[in-house]
């Protein structure tokens, strides 16, 4: 991934709404939401759901599927997988000892931490 590509997806991730409405979507993966669902859990009128959904789409976080009448909003894992890669790729320069002691440090859950961030 390259820093260009990450600014964008951190930009379009930098709006609170964008921010959870993603977080939602990788709670319901794969199966996503449709819009009217959507709104519903963040409790938003369609118009400024569209205004966030279309941010989302075009950073390429968001997929979606026309189903009938409705349009359903999947995450991208795979894009969310490889851009929490990119962030921890150089972690500790290849020190795994001092991973360790942040890891220690850390209120995240070891079983949603990377196996391994050092090299």
């Amino acid at each position: 991934m390259e820093v260009t590509h990450a600014s964008t997806l951190f930009e379009a991730l930098s709006s609170p709404i964008r921010l959870q409405l993603f977080r939602l979507l990788v709670r319901f993966a794969p199966e996503g939401l449709v819009a009217g669902e959507i709104a519903k859990h963040l409790q938003l009128p369609g118009t400024n759901l569209s205004f966030h959904l279309k941010g989302l789409l075009h950073a390429g976080l968001i997929t979606v599927e026309k189903e009938g009448r409705f349009l359903r909003y999947r995450a991208n894992i795979p894009l969310m997988l490889e851009t929490i890669a990119y962030l921890t790729e150089e972690c500790c320069a290849g020190h795994p000892e001092q991973c360790e002691r942040f890891r220690a440090q850390s209120t995240v859950a070891a079983a949603v931490l990377p196996e391994r961030c050092c090299k």
